[in-house]
């Protein structure tokens, strides 16, 4: 719809769009939703997508004005054409520009937003991308093995070591590697890596000498490591030592508006490897992948397309009930005024005994900061910011086992 006067609010019962200017017109999109919440929410997410486009329009002129300007070769794009959220392109911008430095990079993130992709990327673009990449999960072995895995040992060196073994970081040697999962280290393994980063050399179990290695670290996590320096499970200089540049991936809530390449190419991707012939998506389907809150993000979500493929007949189109319950669950009508609460967020009801709302309070408070702890109390008690004992004695008063009969709460996902 043309339009002379741009709009960007709701005009009365209307829901408009600005969609930009084309030819030296400008145009906006408006639509009538029926009144129901998922129309206007499906209305909405269509606002937000038109705005990712103009954007992505916008940087891509830009991006011509620059190469005029200052022409740059390129890599090819490996990304599979579903990085649209400026924030992504940003990210693999930085991924560009770090990408020959021979400094360490931090690369942080929930799990399953695809840490190890970015990590594979930097050392793509690298200087020599046909050198090892190596991935290393660090939780991979039980933690006394991991001086040997990672650095390697003579034969004869300990009971069991009947053949020399050169280790993780020699294998990648002249490469890349990515030590995942690097909050699990132990505080024994970590002086040994920072001395690794500072002079690259690496003390093989048995040895007489240390040995000289090139190669290029990069760390990924899912913890928070400034709050391990606190408790004192990682050490303040090794930290500083990885996060030479860090690398944020955001979470696929944060970028929903790549979600339908994603799907697509997820789609081609798993019918080509199971033999079936094109699938295709309905725009309901579509619907509840994109406004669902994906918590185990891109891996989630490739899990999600690759069983509905495996379940559906080659050329089917993909339809709501194919998808998991708990997708379909989150798309259930709800009454609009009623709050929508985050995963460190709840509701308590105020017509209610005060002494029961304070006491699911505290039960879901410490509830949380056990299952954060992994059942430690000393880390559960400090989190709450009380003593060990004072957290004995509310669970005692709470009892360990069984929610106040009175409370009337409702906690977010």
């Amino acid at each position: 719809m043309q339009s002379g006067e741009p709009k960007s609010i709701d005009s009365g019962e209307w829901i408009a769009a600005d969609a930009g200017v084309v030819a030296g017109k400008r145009f906006e999109v408006r639509a009538l939703p029926v009144d129901q919440v998922s129309a206007r929410s499906t209305v909405l997410a269509v606002r937000r997508l038109i705005a990712a486009a103009r954007e992505l329009h916008a940087h891509r002129e830009a991006e011509k004005e620059r190469a005029s300007l200052w022409p740059v070769e390129r890599d090819p794009d490996t990304t599979g054409g579903v990085i649209l959220s400026a924030v992504m392109r940003e990210l693999y911008e930085m991924v560009d520009r770090l990408a020959r430095a021979d400094i360490p990079v931090l690369v942080t993130g929930e799990t399953g937003v695809g840490k190890e992709l970015v990590s594979r990327e930097l050392h793509r673009r690298g200087r020599s991308p046909a050198a090892p990449f190596v991935a290393y999960n660090c939780t991979a072995v039980p933690r006394d093995m991991l001086d040997a895995q990672l650095f390697g040992h003579k034969r004869g060196a300990f009971t069991g070591a009947h053949e020399n073994f050169s280790g993780v970081i020699r294998a990648a040697a002249g490469g890349t590697l990515l030590l995942d999962e690097i909050g699990e280290l132990s505080l024994d393994i970590q002086p040994k890596l920072l001395r690794f980063l500072e002079n690259g050399e690496i003390h093989p179990i048995g040895e007489a000498r240390p040995l000289k290695v090139d190669v290029r670290i990069v760390a990924a996590t899912n913890a928070d490591l400034d709050h391990m320096v606190r408790e004192g499970r990682f050490r303040e200089d090794l930290l500083y030592r990885l996060n030479v540049v860090t690398l944020h991936v955001p979470p696929l809530r944060e970028r929903r508006e790549e979600i339908p390449a994603m799907a697509d190419h997820f789609l081609d991707r798993y019918a080509q490897d199971m033999r079936k012939a094109r699938l295709r998506m309905s725009d309901e389907a579509l619907e509840y992948l994109v406004l669902y809150r994906w918590p185990g993000n891109v891996r989630q979500l490739a899990n999600e397309i690759r069983r509905v493929v495996a379940l559906a007949p080659g050329g089917a189109e993909l339809v709501p009930t194919m998808l998991s319950e708990d997708i379909r669950a989150s798309r259930r009508t709800i009454d609009a005024s009623r709050p929508v609460v985050g995963p460190d967020e709840m509701v308590v009801r105020v017509d209610q005994p005060l002494a029961d709302a304070v006491a699911q309070l505290e039960w879901t408070m410490i509830e949380r900061a056990l299952a954060r702890g992994g059942g430690r109390l000393e880390d559960a008690a400090h989190a709450l910011g009380i003593s060990r004992k004072g957290l004995f004695l509310k669970r005692k008063r709470l009892g360990l086992m069984r929610r106040p009969e009175r409370a009337t709460t409702s906690a977010g996902l």
